[in-house]
This record gives structure tokens, sequence and C-alpha cells, in this order.
């Protein structure tokens, strides 16, 4: 192939030079920048010839740069040109849509009827009632705070899930929590530690990750002072101990150095410029026990505000030891947040995203069941993250367990995100996972927190709708029960090996 391009060049220079001599060299003008094109292929040719990091250009210097081009737009090709409107992935066609035009507020029904297979393996439905009611709760909440718990809060039963600034850019955590403001829902606040940018006014969740960002001494470790001072602002209602994610279980998050800029670094007390990976395990404790501990800890430092954590379950005999410790030490959690393996992240290695941890629908029921075997559940809520974004999502989450459902995906939609899967990489067209200040100046805050708040607004009164359908008042109502598979006469209940569940628990 070498040989072939350059003896086309050779044969373009001399056919263009033999042009340029017919009709004379003044008349044909254009022959130079013909020239110019060919000399600039002749070099890069030559150098593609000689490099040694790719085989495709050596063997087909030039054209195969064509191949690098492709693949880099191969995304884009996938999503406006093959994808159909229900295979997308993570989300498909049909849910974007569903997103976008819930945040802008405009008409969100469907035409012509499904396009789904309802025949298929994966079609779950909602068992509707014949006795439809109408739903007056004008924002369903639930209350969360136990009994040792003296700052109970009064959370929507869908928030935004953990999303830091970082990898989010300033704006959109902006706007993300401007619009959890207007909407009176929390807004947590990611591993990433309390930046000025979530300081709009709207309820925060404050999670502390492995690295503890925001509360941690020169050595990374905890430090009870600065996690004090920053629990005890006003805007900070519950706090989330991350214990792992269901992008990445057991790994750790990870900020690109790209995107770690020195505004970062100074937030989470570390260097700029550099990935900041944090550890795959707490240094504050390394058992059930030590878990516990820790929660009793920061309950006493925050003054008695809601203390979770958040895990994607693995093994299921470690959460079992967990509830045992809880009956043993008399002290629990306030909540519980439940990460499914298909949980989104910005970055995280391909074999943790597609082969760890334990799904989400069937980590629920197990969690559930666990909790309500060592008579715990009434004094402790679960919350559902994992792909909640429909109306019908968080009805099955919370019909499968939950008692309320947080999303990360869903309000990255609500802000512009086209899903063009450049999260890790600090390109984000639409400013939204970048931390480039020319991109992220394009995401306008003002209209970007309306259509949070719009979003928010508009999927809970479609629960309602799906709600009064299947004759219930509060989503508190729901059970397992609720749902079918494929046809009336089977309940989803049976899809989940009870029989294993039960021995376990």
């Amino acid at each position: 192939m070498r040989k072939l391009f350059f003896f086309s060049i050779l044969v373009l220079f001399s056919l263009t030079l033999f042009l340029m001599w017919f009709y004379s060299f003044r008349e044909f003008s254009f022959g130079y920048f013909v020239l110019l094109i060919l000399g600039f292929l002749t070099v890069l040719g030559i150098y593609d010839s000689f490099q040694t990091k790719h085989a495709i250009l050596r063997n087909f210097p030039v054209v195969g740069h064509f191949r690098y081009i492709l693949e880099s737009i191969s995304p884009e090709i996938q999503q406006y040109f093959i994808e159909s409107n229900t295979d997308g992935r993570p989300f498909s066609r049909n849910i974007r849509a569903l997103a976008y035009r819930r945040a802008k507020s405009v008409n969100d029904t469907h035409p012509f009827g499904t396009q789904r297979d309802i025949d298929g393996e994966d079609y779950v439905a909602l068992r509707h009632s014949i006795y439809a009611v109408h739903v007056k709760d004008e924002d369903l909440r639930i209350e969360i705070g136990g009994p040792d718990c003296k700052q109970p809060y009064s959370a929507s039963i869908f928030n935004i899930s953990a999303m830091s600034f970082g990898s989010l850019s300033a704006n959109a955590v902006r706007a993300l929590n401007l619009g959890a403001k207007k909407g009176r829902f929390f807004h947590n606040t990611g591993e990433g530690g309390i930046s000025d940018y979530h300081m709009q006014g709207g309820d925060l969740c404050w999670q502390i990750g492995t690295g503890y960002f925001g509360c941690r001494d020169e050595h990374g470790n905890f430090d009870s002072e600065k996690f004090k001072e920053k629990a005890a602002r006003p805007e900070v209602k519950m706090i989330e101990i991350k214990i792992s994610q269901g992008a990445k279980p057991g790994h750790g998050g990870v900020l690109p150095g790209v995107k770690n800029t020195p505004e970062i670094a100074h937030i989470r007390g570390v260097k700029a410029g550099t990935t900041v990976l944090s550890p795959p395990a707490h240094s504050a404790f390394s058992d059930s026990e030590g878990l516990i501990e820790f929660i009793r800890e920061l309950r006493e430092l925050s003054g008695g505000k809601p203390i979770g954590f958040k895990l994607c379950i693995g093994r299921t005999e470690e959460f079992i030891e967990i509830c045992k410790e809880m009956v043993a030490k008399g002290c629990k959690p306030d909540f519980i947040t439940i990460d499914g393996a298909e949980g989104g992240t910005g970055a995280a290695p391909l074999e943790f995203s597609d082969s760890v941890g334990l799904p989400l629908e069937p980590a629920l029921i197990f969690a559930r069941a666990a909790l309500e075997k060592f008579h715990l559940k009434d004094d402790i809520k679960l919350i559902a993250s994992g792909k909640a974004l429909s109306a019908f999502s968080i009805l099955k989450n919370i019909a499968l367990g939950a008692d309320a459902c947080n999303s990360a995906r869903g309000f990255m939609f609500s802000i512009g995100c086209i899903q063009a899967l450049r999260c890790n990489t600090n390109e984000c067209p639409t400013g939204v996972a970048t931390q480039r200040r020319g991109l992220a100046k394009g995401l306008v805050v003002t209209d970007k927190s309306e259509r949070v708040y719009n979003f928010h607004k508009n999927t809970i009164n479609a629960v309602k709708e799906l709600l009064g359908a299947s004759g219930h008042h509060h989503t508190s109502e729901l059970t397992i029960h609720d749902l079918v598979k494929g046809d009336e006469m089977i309940k989803l209940a049976n899809r989940y090996f009870p029989d294993t569940v039960n021995t376990q628990v």
C-alpha cells in the first residue's frame, strides 16, 4: 500500500505539472494550490511510513487516518443514524426524549402505541386497578430520621443522585442546586465535597467518600473538626457515607487529571492536575462494627442530622452482618441508599461497569427483606439509585422495596446532556461533564435550573397519575405484588429466586 500511495502521489504531481505547463503557468495558477496539497500529503505519508506507534499508518499512509477519524465520531454515527427509538444504551432515545420534554414542560405524550416488545422476557408492567383514585398529595414526600435522629428531614420521593463538582462543571452544579431549591428536593453533593456552587440554597445530602474530601487531614484521613464545621451548615440536611457505587464497586471514585483544576484541588485538599483515585475502602472503619460506630460518631458531630450509607450489594452475607451489628449496638442509620450495578459514572474500568455488583432490582428485594427480618425497616428508609428516570421506573423501584429514588443521569438530561459518552474526556459538548470553561459557558444556569425544576415537577405529576391508576394514594402503599411480568398471572416476585433470598435472610 505504501508503494501504491507514493506512486499515486508521483502520478498526480506529474500530471499537475504537465497541465500547468500545457496551459502556461500563469493561466493555471490553481495548480500551485494542488502542488501544495500534494506536498503536504507526501510529507505526511513519509512521516506515517516511518513512525512506529501505529501499524495501520505504516501500512496505509495518509489513508489510515480516516480510520481514526471515523472511530472518533462513531458514537455520533451510532446515536444519530443507527440506533432505533428503543435500543439506545444506556438510555434509549424514547427515554431521553421523555426527559427533555418534561424538562422543557412541553407535550410529553407518545403517539400510536408502544414500541416495546411487550411479549419479551424483559417486559414489566404495573397492575392497574379498575377503581382508579385521585392522588391529592401535591408533593409525595417521606420523612427520613429514626429514633436517634434529632433533625429529621422531609424528602421528596425523587432527588438528585451523587455527582461531584469536578465530574460536573460549575454551571451544571449551580443549575441542579437552584432547581432543587425551587422544587424542594435534595441534591447529593457526590464524594467531591461541598463547593460554593452547591451553596445556592438547595437542600444538600453531603456524601462522605473514602477520600474524605472536605473533611480530611493532610494524610487523607477523616478530620472530625472539619466535618463538624461543614455538617453544621443549614443547607446540609443529610449525610451519606459512600461505601461503594454501582458502576465501580470496590474501586473508588476517579477524577481525571484534566478535570482536576486548582479550584477543585483546593476544595478536595489534593494536588491540582493529578488524577485523583479515591481509596477502594474507608480508613475510618474496616468492618461492620466500625461502620456502626462511625454512624454514631457522625450523628453526634452533626447535631443529630440523618446519617446513612450508600452501597452496591455484592456479598449478601456482609449486609446481613451489618444488620446484626445494628441490633447488637442499638444504633442504626436513618437511611440506606442501594445503588445497582447498572448505575452510572463518568469514568470507570469497563470490567467494573460490566461485571461487578448486584443489579438494583434483586438488591432492593434482598435489602428490604433483610431489614424486615431484623425488625429494622420501620426506622430506616431505603433509597434506590440506578437508572430511575421515568415515573414507572420510580414506582417500580418503590414497589420492589425502596421508599424514594435518586437519579443522576435523568437530571443530567434535564440540563442538556445528550449522552455523547464523553464524560471521561473533559470534552462534554453540552458543558455538563467538563471543566473546560469554553464548553461550560454554553450551559446557561438560569435556563437549565428551570428545566431541572420542570423535570422533577412533571415526573412527580406522572408518578401521581400512575399511582392513582394503580388504586393507591401514596407510594408507601406499593408492594412487589403491584408489578407483573408479561401477563397478569405472572407476578414479578416469582422472578427473583425467593427461596434463595429467604434462606440468606
